[in-house]
């Protein structure tokens, strides 16, 4: 077995055994201490669990840079915005009800970058600010801007002295190079949301420096690297600075660790840590997404798209559905265990069924959806000859005959479900499924609410 797989195999394992329970960090043993040929324990500056930590935080912020090699070898320009077809972007656990715009803005003490976005009415719409290591700095839409929902925004570095248009509000951030995500709720006229989406807009006021883009391990989401990690940390940590307090013991501990591994023992004994124990105590972290709850065998993060000191929850999301926004603007629950406490597969027949007063529908002031992702790389799966990949309020549902909505996941339509009420699930695949509610509502919004247990009938 190649050493890379090691972390997915574990995964694997766990999601089969219903390991839905909060993740407790190993403890490191005399074992771990005596592994490999560097120094002895008393003489390290780091522990095998200190390894483990600062590798799983730098994880997060190289799951970022990742991405930005990758938009930038696409075409990316800066200040520019790409404007996705609806389904076309590749990350982990899209959202399929959204057209997306995406754009990487450089700022600066002389250059700011306007903003402009269309008046919209009657959709969902937002454009999200986040930083290098996906923490989310800010959002425009009519709820946090509701005296100038629409128009130009000037996107400025904190500090920065720029003459501005007198009809462009100022946005202050506090990173100079910023991901953007405008997202445009495709509702049912898929033809008028991507026309507004067209009308979203970048300029640079000045000319800004254009940054070079770090050059840090790309990796396949499912061969993640190994003790190379950490020759990229200095990097990585110098480029975009984390915003939140308390992450220096884990930064120094990055910084150690990328000097002591030129010396060979030592560099084994890292890339034997990340292994058997950083792969390891990820694994357990991942069915609860960190430090997650659980109902009804679905998982809920802690949080999302601003993470506090829960940097691994912060990893955790970044590794399996990257750009995550803030729970004010959408929930999202996780089910890849059926009401038994077994693994999700596509050869069985499942139901999801929502009693008459507690329909999607209540807990969502804007959308509600449900799309199931493959385990390994959590995107849409593949050999669908419908090309449905969703359900959500657009769908043709059709409702029981007490209220309720059940909803089927197989790889072919029941008789007795109606073809709108039936996402495909085409054989062969472990998978799990992603349900969202956007403008999060009542007991979704505070956090006692799970979808019911999701029922496989054969």
């Amino acid at each position: 077995m190649g050493k890379r797989t090691t972390l997915m195999c574990m995964l694997l394992a766990i999601a089969a055994t219903g390991c839905n329970r909060p993740a407790e960090p190993a403890a490191s043993t005399a074992a771990d201490a005596g592994q490999g040929a560097a120094a002895p324990a008393a003489q390290r500056a780091y522990s095998d669990q200190d390894i483990s930590d600062a590798y799983l935080y730098l994880l997060g912020r190289l799951l970022v840079l990742r991405q930005q090699q990758l938009d930038f070898g696409e075409g990316f320009r800066w200040n520019e915005f790409v404007h996705r077809k609806p389904g076309k972007v590749d990350w982990p656990n899209p959202n399929l009800d959204v057209a997306y715009s995406e754009a990487w803005v450089a700022l600066s003490e002389d250059s700011c970058t306007l903003l402009t976005v269309p008046a919209i009415s009657g959709r969902y719409y937002t454009v999200q600010f986040l930083n290098g290591w996906g923490e989310t700095l800010a959002n425009i839409n009519e709820r946090t801007q509701v005296q100038h929902p629409h128009g130009r925004f000037a996107m400025c570095l904190k500090g920065a002295q720029v003459e501005l248009p007198a009809d462009a509000l100022r946005i202050d951030l506090p990173d100079r190079h910023v991901r953007v995500l405008a997202r445009v709720e495709l509702g049912k006229d898929r033809d008028g949301a991507e026309k507004l989406q067209h009308q979203f807009a970048l300029a640079a006021t000045g000319t800004p420096p254009v940054p070079e883009i770090p050059k840090t391990p790309l990796f396949d989401i499912e061969q993640l690297p190994g003790v190379e990690a950490f020759e990229a940390g200095p990097l990585a940590l110098d480029s975009d600075a984390d915003i939140n307090p308390g992450m220096e013991k884990l930064q120094a501990d990055v910084r150690a660790i990328a000097e002591a591994i030129r010396d060979p023992a030592e560099r084994s004994r890292v890339d034997q840590v990340i292994r058997d124990k950083a792969f390891a105590d990820m694994a357990r972290a991942s069915p609860v997404i960190g430090h997650g709850t659980v109902g009804n065998h679905w998982v809920r993060a802690a949080t999302a798209g601003t993470y506090g000191d829960d940097w691994l929850t912060r990893t955790l999301i970044n590794y399996g559905g990257i750009w995550a926004n803030t729970f004010d603007e959408v929930i999202y629950y996780k089910g890849n265990l059926d009401g038994t406490g077994t693994q999700l597969n596509s050869d069985h027949v499942y139901t999801l069924t929502f009693p008459k007063d507690a329909l999607p529908a209540v807990y969502a002031n804007y959308f509600w959806s449900v799309i199931a992702v493959d385990t390994r790389h959590f995107r849409v799966l593949p050999d669908n000859p419908t090309g449905r990949y969703l359900l959500n309020k657009e769908s043709d549902l059709r409702y029981n005959a007490d209220g309720s909505l059940t909803l089927f996941f197989a790889a072919e339509k029941p008789t007795d479900a109606h073809e709108g009420n039936w996402l495909p699930t085409p054989r062969g695949h472990d998978y799990r499924l992603t349900f969202r509610f956007y403008g999060p509502r009542g007991a979704v919004a505070d956090g006692s609410y799970f979808p019911p247990p999701i029922i496989r009938r054969s």
